[in-house]
């Protein structure tokens, strides 16, 4: 139950201002590019600072780190929303680095103490994540609309304060330790392959998952809004609408790794990119659609991120090497990403339409088609061994 009132605000802060952006970019008077950042600058943090949030656990302990986290987060969303530009960006920064330290400690916690059904657990993790963006999707516009955006995106901080009683309930008692024991316990391979970065496959995959996380931050940040304006909803129906999106990942959360028990990664990988695909194309051509569209690029989103650590898995040489390529990955796909939401934002306002916005969507899932296709290649026999277990050391989305 910790972990996964731990994952519900892991995403749900920040996603948390799509459904009100008009209302902050009207208050604050700010244009969209500016807007974007309130979305754009956490995903960033996700991929610099994490040695931050490692240093922070090793030091703290990882049942007391998190607790910081849970504390740092929650004055994070108190400050975003006091008045004035620099204090939401501020607060948005602050709660960009608190999410960080959750995305390191969760999957060392299942790695720790729950290695014996990592599966289940990564996929419930994965859903809950979805989970915490979708209730925040679907209730901000309705609390906005009564009590102000302000108090709404604060209003959230109540899951964070019943997300850390039940941690330090459920960790009290616990010896300090975490990331410092299994630092002290890295594999002796470790310096074995020291020029696993120059592999080509290390770099594909970190196109890959930046074509990913680009398209699904991008999508989360504009969605209700290109709903509103493409089809009529209002703000709140649009909000609603848009959690489609996100509730539909639960489908590839449990749903992709089902299919990667019968199929090799790079079929599964295209089926994840065509269901990617249907959302952007859908919406071009079809909007009247627009819940179909939804329900398979949410799904397909869902699922991605599974795909593209299997491939990891598969390719890494070592343990070690798996865990280093983990971070490459996701520093590099995360820094790609955290443009996404500033990028469509910008591109919107400058054509005052959605059809070039939701090219470039399209333009990043075909990054993801090609070069995870093209990482996807069947790996040498000796290719992942040693690294079965090490697939909980990178984080989902």
């Amino acid at each position: 139950m910790g972990i996964v009132l731990l994952a519900i605000n892991l995403r749900g802060p920040i996603v948390a201002v799509s459904p009100v952006l008009d209302a902050i970019t009207a208050d604050l008077r700010i244009g969209a590019g500016t807007a974007g950042l309130l979305t754009s600058l956490p995903v960033l943090c996700f991929g610099v600072a994490t040695p931050l949030a490692a240093w922070l656990l090793a030091r703290a302990g990882l049942e007391r780190g998190v607790l910081i986290a849970l504390a740092a987060l929650l004055a994070g969303i108190v400050v975003r929303s006091v008045d004035g530009v620099p204090a939401a960006l501020a607060g948005t920064l602050i709660i960009g680095i608190a999410i960080t330290v959750g995305n390191v400690a969760v999957p060392v916690v299942i790695g720790r103490d729950l290695s014996h059904r990592a599966g289940a657990v990564l996929g419930t993790y994965t859903a809950a994540l979805n989970v915490g963006s979708m209730l925040t999707l679907s209730l901000t516009v309705p609390i906005a609309a009564a009590v102000g955006w302000r108090a709404a995106l604060v209003s959230w901080g109540v899951l964070v304060v019943a997300a850390a009683l039940v941690w330090w309930g459920a960790t009290r008692g616990r010896p300090r330790g975490g990331p410092a024991q299994a630092a002290a316990d890295a594999d002796p391979e470790s310096d074995r392959h020291p020029v696993w970065w120059r592999r080509p496959v290390v770099w594909g995959l970190t196109a890959a998952f930046a074509g990913q996380a680009f398209a699904y931050y991008g999508v989360t940040a504009w969605l209700p809004l290109l709903l509103r304006d493409e089809r009529g909803l209002s703000g709140s129906a649009a909000g609603l609408s848009s959690s489609v999106f996100q509730v539909a990942a639960v489908v590839g959360a449990f749903g992709v790794p089902a299919l990667l028990r019968l199929w090799p990664p790079r079929p599964v990988l295209l089926v994840v990119c065509a269901g990617w695909s249907a959302l952007p194309l859908g919406l071009l051509l079809a909007p009247q659609w627009w819940p179909l569209w939804c329900g398979l690029g949410g799904a397909a989103q869902g699922g991605g991120i599974t795909v593209i650590f299997s491939m990891i898995v598969l390719r890494a040489r070592s343990l070690a090497e798996n865990r280093s390529m983990s971070a490459l990955v996701q520093g590099g796909g995360y820094a790609v990403a955290a443009a996404g939401p500033t990028v469509i934002g910008t591109v919107h306002e400058a054509t005052g339409g959605w059809t070039v916005p939701l090219l470039a969507v399209l333009g990043s899932i075909g990054l993801l088609t090609v070069a995870g296709a093209l990482s996807a290649r069947r790996p040498p026999a000796t290719a992942g061994a040693g690294s079965s277990r090490s697939v909980t050391s990178g984080s989902p989305r």
